[in-house]
């Protein structure tokens, strides 16, 4: 095992700014990773100050930017999302309003293929198979009422063909 030196406080620095310059990051995250390194609190704490100040940490920029990729690519629904986010200890303000600035023809979009996707291994007229695509789709993270909804219209289309 090599025994590599302890990184400076201003290594660190510089290695934050590349990592949330490459990708958007929450302050969580970077402060969660500094301390997996060791880091005193204060030397922390001045290197979160250092990025918020140069605006290489924005967390509302950053819950604008997760909703939409999580909503767009990974097919979640927005309590999941809800609940990332707040895990990722964003404040709860700020995650309404990127919930808020979700486009609803794209999210029912999304959430028609994900529940048509799933529906095409089940016969939705036995209950089972219903609550089956019922609880993938709570588990995405779509409201019930809405799920409901996309399994009656997906039962509709299947009874025209």
């Amino acid at each position: 095992m090599i025994n590599k030196k302890p990184a400076s406080p201003e290594a660190l620095k510089l290695k934050m700014a590349d990592l949330c310059a490459r990708s958007e990051q929450c302050e969580y995250d970077i402060r969660e990773k500094l301390r997996r390194k060791m880091l005193p609190i204060a030397d922390i704490d001045r290197i979160i100050c250092f990025l918020i100040e140069n605006r290489f940490i924005d967390d509302e920029r950053y819950a604008k930017s997760f909703t939409n990729d999580k909503m767009r690519f990974a097919g979640w629904g927005r309590n999941k999302i809800k609940q990332a986010l707040s895990f990722k200890r964003i404040p709860s303000e700020i995650i309404s309003e990127a919930l808020q600035e979700i486009d609803s023809k794209e999210y029912n979009k999304t959430l028609f293929k994900a529940a048509t996707t799933k529906a095409r291994n089940l016969d939705l007229e036995e209950y089972d198979d219903r609550a089956k695509l019922y609880r993938f789709l709570i588990s995405r993270g779509y409201e019930s009422s809405l799920a409901v909804q996309a399994i009656a219209a997906i039962r509709r289309l299947n009874k025209k063909e």
